[in-house]
């Protein structure tokens, strides 16, 4: 109760505080960048904390006539650290934007805090969809867990899919993911039969087994990235690799900064997703070779590519305010925003500030002698179908 009282208090007064901080003239605009650097998703973390650094490498850390400052603070994947550095970067660090968010309860627990303070939360990660609902200053540079799954239900059907069984991760972004997966699926007749693993230490065997059981045509999945390789393990371990069942869902489970780890069992994964490394553009092939350069035995991830862009939303904004950082400015500036990605063409709803882009649907394959994701079809400029349901 007493930890309880001391937060209360201190979220009271974040608003007066960072009102007084940001009023000031500043000659340094500091960045408050939370990931999960240690713990389970610590992949997560460090793949974007590698692609917002690269772009300031790139791009110089100046904006709006402003140096920018980056200040990374390790939450371990736990909300109520998140929080804690939330309120912390606001009102002892001065930060005039809170970025990262590893995974979904991390970016809800820094919510209330931005809005207090009136601080743009910038959500390089996190991806269920109501994430952006949660205050007015969230602006996501991610994806949403619906926006890659609806895709997969169509593709499913097209290629004569009737039956499958979903195996998810039991929070939100994997909530959204088997929702909005079975009710198109179901919609178009097919039939669904889901079960659900602990996000905290799942152990996938004894679902792989009753996914086994039930004979379906394809295995659709969704784990948080970074411990795909754990269930392909288990995948294989049960015999599901060699059982003629189709492995299909969201990218996450095949994330390119995990494939060679997984080796040859990822072959033949048909998966949607916002971004690959295999990804034919310009614009990506020199986001790659960068990020190679930067980090050597490294390979960008989607997750690389919500920092790298979140950093760019952030350093635009500024220099559309020419460095002002009253919150409500930078996030207007947000608004609306369109530019290319190594990932595609991207645009920033202006209405749910949510990110409109391409889903790809994948393949894994050999490609070089390499394993990548390798795009062979587009559904352009998808917005969030959740959102979108609702107008």
């Amino acid at each position: 109760m007493t930890n309880r009282r001391h937060l209360i208090s201190g979220i009271a007064g974040i608003a007066m505080m960072a009102f007084t901080g940001h009023a000031m003239a500043q000659d340094v605009v500091k960045v408050g960048l939370i990931l999960p650097m240690t713990g389970p998703f610590a992949s997560i973390g460090k793949q974007v904390d590698m692609g917002a650094r690269l772009f300031l490498a790139q791009n110089g850390a100046t904006a709006g006539g402003k140096k920018l400052e980056l200040i990374l603070k390790d939450d371990g994947g736990n909300a109520e650290s998140t929080r804690r550095l939330a309120q912390e970067l606001v009102v002892n660090d001065k930060v005039a934007v809170l970025s990262g968010f590893g995974l979904t309860p991390l970016a809800l627990a820094a919510a209330q805090i931005a809005t207090q303070a009136k601080v743009p939360q910038i959500v390089m990660a996190a991806a269920t969809a109501t994430i952006t609902e949660a205050s007015p200053f969230i602006v996501r540079s991610s994806f949403t867990l619906p926006q890659a799954s609806e895709p997969m239900a169509d593709w499913a059907l097209k290629n004569n899919i009737k039956k499958v069984f979903t195996v998810v991760t039991d929070y939100g972004p994997g909530i959204d993911a088997e929702t909005s997966f079975t009710n198109k699926f179901k919609a178009g007749g097919g039939t669904v039969e889901s079960v659900r693993v602990p996000l905290r230490n799942p152990d996938f065997a004894p679902f792989l087994q009753r996914a086994s059981e039930a004979k379906p045509d394809a295995l659709f999945v969704f784990v948080p990235a970074g411990i795909g390789a754990q269930f392909m393990k288990q995948f294989v371990e049960r015999g599901l690799d060699k059982s003629g069942i189709k492995l299909i869902g969201p990218g996450d489970v095949v994330d390119d900064d995990l494939l060679e780890g997984i080796g040859d069992v990822a072959l033949g994964a048909i998966t949607t997703q916002h971004y690959s490394a295999a990804h034919d553009s310009a614009a990506n092939k020199a986001f790659v070779a960068a990020f190679k350069a930067a980090y050597p035995g490294t390979r960008p991830n989607f997750m690389a590519v919500g920092g790298y862009d979140g950093m760019r939303l952030i350093a635009e904004a500024l220099n559309k305010t020419i460095g002002k950082t009253d919150g409500d400015v930078l996030v207007n500036a947000m608004k609306g925003m369109t530019f290319e990605s190594p990932r595609g063409p991207i645009l920033i709803d202006p209405e749910t500030r949510d990110i409109v882009q391409n889903i790809y649907i994948r393949r894994t394959e050999r490609k070089n002698g390499e394993i990548y994701n390798i795009e062979f079809e587009t559904i352009p400029m998808v917005k969030d179908p959740v959102k979108a349901a609702k107008k």
